[in-house]
């Protein structure tokens, strides 16, 4: 893996982790694509240039973290449901993540559920709900949602905006509280991996590795705060539909070369 690859993966990290399209099945495309899938080191890249983004949310909307109590409290109370499923899941988790077809499959059922629920909400006001105003028990309905997304290919993005949604929030509002819940459950999640990983004697970097480190979670951190600034100006205007279309898409394309056999011995372990 060279700083070529490296520049590529966080670019793809930065454009996908907070759009409802999958980052784990564009990570997988792209590492493939660029015959790297199977490097040892672009597991721990994957995983470890997430900190990057989860960075991007902080800077980006540094001013709205001045919230009152309840705000935390519901981002806090939906993180909960994530801890308990990806714990007692977490061998199930596993198997799925080594299953690509797993992955085309969820896209292209996740693309199809954005088409429906574009008719439905795509149009509610911004008003039309608030995270603070939320009561415990919408908050824990998105965070079940968010445990949705623990199957691979769903998108964590995908599964709180449409948890929001269902839980009386405009588009612009559930994005939002899936940037800020990605905050404490990628984190967590982040530093979990790593901490496996070094348990099992993967994270053992030499001076390039750190490096490309460095160089990936600089580039997603730009990316990403792109990326959101892009999604939430399209959203406000546009709705999910486009978004539906991708996914359905992007799933066909991966099941099309899965079957091929194309992904053989691919570790799909990203997020």
């Amino acid at each position: 893996m060279n700083l070529l690859h490296a520049i590529i993966l966080a670019i793809v990290e930065g454009l996908t982790e907070f759009l409802p399209v999958s980052s784990t099945g564009h990570m997988i495309m792209a590492s493939t694509a660029m015959g790297i899938a199977t490097h040892p080191f672009v597991k721990v890249f994957t995983v470890a240039i997430q900190f990057g983004a989860i960075l991007s949310v902080v800077v980006l909307y540094r001013d709205r973290f001045a919230q009152p109590w309840a705000f935390y409290r519901n981002i806090a109370i939906a993180f909960v449901p994530a801890v308990i499923f990806g714990f007692l899941l977490k061998k199930l988790i596993d198997q799925m993540l080594e299953n690509i077809v797993v992955v085309g499959v969820a896209l292209v059922i996740g693309g199809v559920v954005f088409l429906f629920l574009d008719g439905l909400f795509a149009r509610r006001a911004d008003s039309d709900g608030d995270i603070a105003q939320l009561n415990w028990r919408k908050a824990i309905s998105i965070g079940l949602f968010q445990v949705i997304a623990m199957v691979p290919g769903v998108s964590r993005s995908a599964a709180t905006i449409i948890g929001g949604l269902t839980q009386g929030l405009s588009p612009k509002t559930a994005a939002e509280f899936s940037f800020f819940l990605a905050v404490p459950t990628m984190f967590a999640a982040t530093c979990k991996s790593l901490w496996d990983y070094a348990q099992e004697g993967s994270l053992q970097l030499a001076g390039q590795e750190i490096w490309l480190l460095a160089v990936g979670n600089a580039v997603g951190f730009i990316v990403a705060m792109l990326a959101i600034k892009g999604f939430i100006a399209y959203l406000t205007h546009h709705g999910f539909r486009v978004f539906g279309y991708y996914r359905i898409i992007v799933g066909a394309i991966i099941l099309s070369l899965a079957s091929a056999g194309y992904f053989a011995g691919v570790d799909v372990g990203v997020f």
